[in-house]
């Protein structure tokens, strides 16, 4: 066999079998390509109809609320509007979920809030309910992450830490302290011009951690240019870990009394991600740790649970009881934080909250909550998988949307002066201009290969996996 190779065996996919597969996979979205971008932020904030309940379900969402209060709070907002928000957040069940804990200005975070504007705005939504990842790294691929950002051209060093000062550690890490330097590749003063405005708009002052560095300069940032209609709300892994702590120490709670328990759910739920990896869905949920990460001097590494213990290779003497008192400690603690899996099922999959995602978020998303459903199952928790089966779109796609193939965030920022308006002006564009090249998507290697499984109907419609998203 000769001649060219195909995209797929080059692992990359064009953005024409981008748009296929997405639409495949998201049969409603088809319509929207050649709509206005506002349509279909519109649609993806739309509810339906009222959320399936069931006990768990609503304490779950009652202890959802319980957090976007609280970090409502240590925003700024007073006890009014942070009442207001744990009522937005239960009557307009949708967060972003999609940009990880990122600058504002950082281009997918940018114009990831500029989508959800146009969404929050068609319902006249007083609150933006972002959750940030933020067990991260400071530099994720070259000389990007939340350690660096691109101002004229420039990698600007956002703290103006040295490479071993970035490459081991996670942003979540307490082990500061952190300040805003903005500095060039040597570590001098700014990098350049812009990077000098940038720096004299942030918080001048140290974080214990870069995270929550990035949270108050968001915040910062957000007060200063965008519509003041809406406030940003913003939770990162600590505050789920905090979410998660709450659980186990309610005796009663699904947490408590399913996941750990007898420790079957737990083990279950494994299996079932071993036999997933097996298949053609191999790579959206990548084995790195079970449940939990474990966390120390800045630095995450990964667990693994065997005969009731969450235990570490690269810390031997690190060893957590899988149970609900000596869990919640841990994560009180800050020497445990919750893994993705366990982040989506607090804050969305448990309390019946739609979450936005990006071009991986699409598809295991719904593949975590097929992980959830087929352990409920084989443990005859028929309430919760019929709650879990009733659910409208839980999940969509409301990241990296918006992405033009030049966009330059900082200086739309400073120009435009009103985000409302920029947010207007690329709501009119389609969405298939708006998305751009979809490079997130073309670019990745297991958009390829899903492609390929598409065609070749290893994955289909009738796919169990696919009854869940």
């Amino acid at each position: 066999m000769g001649g060219e190779q195909s995209s797929a065996d080059c692992g990359i996919s064009t953005a024409a079998q981008v748009r296929e597969t997405l639409s495949y996979l998201m049969p409603g979205l088809e319509p929207f390509w050649a709509l206005p971008l506002k349509d279909y932020a519109r649609a993806v904030y739309h509810i339906e109809s009222a959320r399936g309940g069931c006990s768990h379900r609503d304490e779950a969402m009652a202890r959802f609320k319980k957090l976007v209060k609280r970090t409502a709070l240590r925003s700024g907002a007073d006890r009014e509007s942070a009442e207001n928000a744990s009522r937005q957040i239960a009557a307009s069940p949708v967060i972003q979920t999609g940009p990880h804990c990122h600058l504002l200005i950082e281009p997918d975070a940018f114009y990831t809030h500029l989508f959800s504007i146009l969404g929050l705005s068609a319902y006249a939504c007083r609150w933006h309910v972002c959750y940030s990842a933020s067990t991260v790294k400071f530099v994720e691929s070259a000389k990007k992450g939340p350690g660096w950002l691109r101002l004229d051209g420039d990698s600007v060093n956002v703290f103006g830490l040295s490479r071993s000062q970035m490459d081991p550690y996670s942003i979540c890490g307490f082990n500061g302290p952190y300040r805003f330097l903005l500095s060039d590749q040597k570590g001098g003063g700014p990098a350049n011009a812009a990077a000098a405005r940038l720096k004299a708009i942030l918080p001048d002052a140290e974080f214990p951690s870069a995270a929550e560095a990035i949270k108050a300069a968001n915040q910062f940032l957000w007060q200063r240019a965008f519509p003041p209609s809406i406030r940003l709300l913003q939770f990162d892994d600590i505050d789920v870990a905090d979410l998660v702590a709450e659980h186990f120490e309610d005796a009663a709670s699904w947490l408590s009394t399913r996941l750990t328990g007898d420790g079957l759910f737990a083990e279950r739920l494994l299996q079932t991600l071993d036999q997933l990896n097996a298949g053609p869905w191999a790579g959206w949920i990548r084995q790195t740790t079970d449940f939990f990460w474990g966390l120390a001097e800045g630095r995450i590494f990964p667990l693994r649970l065997n005969n009731g213990v969450l235990t570490s290779r690269s810390s031997p003497a690190f060893n957590v009881r899988f149970d609900p008192q000596t869990l919640a400690a841990s994560l009180r603690q800050r020497q445990l934080v919750p893994n993705l899996l366990i982040a989506f099922l607090v804050i969305s999959i448990l309390p019946g909250i739609r979450v936005l995602g990006g071009c991986r978020q699409v598809v295991y998303y719904p593949l975590m909550r097929y992980l959830i459903a087929s352990a409920l199952e084989r443990s005859d928790d028929h309430h919760l998988f019929d709650v879990l089966s009733a659910d409208v779109r839980p999940g969509v796609w409301g990241h990296r949307v918006l992405r033009p193939d030049e966009g330059y965030p900082f200086l739309e920022f400073e120009r435009s002066g009103n985000m409302s308006d920029l947010a207007a002006r690329y709501g009119c564009c389609s969405l298939n201009k708006a998305s751009g090249n979809l490079e997130s998507f073309s670019g990745d290697p297991i958009w390829a290969d899903l492609s390929a499984h598409v065609r070749a109907r290893a994955i289909h419609s009738a796919s169990p996996e696919l009854r869940w998203a």
